[in-house]
């Protein structure tokens, strides 16, 4: 008898062995992506990329979440432990990186404190309508998490700022802003859960984001 997950990781390289499924997955280790910013990105109609992601999702190699800003609107996220089972990932050495979401009270702080901490390489946040202060939920998940926040205060996102490396951390975000040339990970907001659970959940996500898409994923 075949063991189960032997079977799993079978059915899984086999999903990959044609080059667009491939190449799916290899953008979506870096950025979470809509099926049409897929098919854009492809150059495929539509209903042979619907085929492609019939194909992933059945593999297990791929989940279709809709969006938390556009309703309307799904992603395409890659497992979290896709990319460590199939050795996949890192994009070139870090460099500086700004994250962007809506309130820049929570997961764009977070993600900007555990990019200096995971790559030594300076990391900013910014929001497209800021909060007055950083949550106290997301204070507190960086503390047990050993990250600084320091004194860190949200701010509006410039129109006219460019960094090496963009990424948004929200949908709504994403949708407002969102630039073809950004990442965007596709993460849910803590501070409607409110619990320390949901702001610890989002520290260990992003986490492996950061790690997902630099030289070492197991660094730091």
């Amino acid at each position: 008898m075949v063991d189960a997950d032997l079977a799993r990781r079978a059915a899984q390289y086999a999903a990959l062995g044609d080059p667009s499924r491939l190449t799916i997955v290899d953008e979506l280790v870096r950025s979470d992506r809509s099926p049409s910013e897929l098919r854009l990105r492809l150059g495929i109609e539509s209903n042979l990329l619907a085929h492609h992601l019939d194909v992933l999702e059945d593999a297990d190699l791929i989940v279709r979440n809709r969006s938390s800003g556009d309703g309307r609107r799904r992603y395409v996220h890659l497992r979290p432990e896709v990319a460590d089972r199939l050795r996949i990932g890192g994009t070139g050495p870090a460099t500086e990186a700004l994250f962007v979401c809506t309130r820049n009270s929570a997961r764009s702080q977070l993600a900007a404190a555990l990019w200096r901490a995971i790559t030594g390489q300076p990391g900013s946040s910014a929001g497209t309508d800021p909060a007055d202060a950083v949550h106290p939920g997301a204070v507190a998940a960086a503390t047990r998490a050993d990250l600084d926040l320091g004194d860190a205060v949200p701010r509006t996102l410039a129109p006219d700022e460019t960094h090496a490396l963009v990424v948004t951390v929200c949908d709504r975000a994403h949708e407002q802003a969102g630039m073809d040339a950004w990442l965007h990970w596709s993460i849910p907001d803590p501070v409607p859960d409110g619990a320390a659970a949901a702001f610890d959940a989002v520290v260990d996500e992003l986490r492996a984001r950061i790690r997902a898409i630099t030289d070492d994923p197991k660094a730091a």
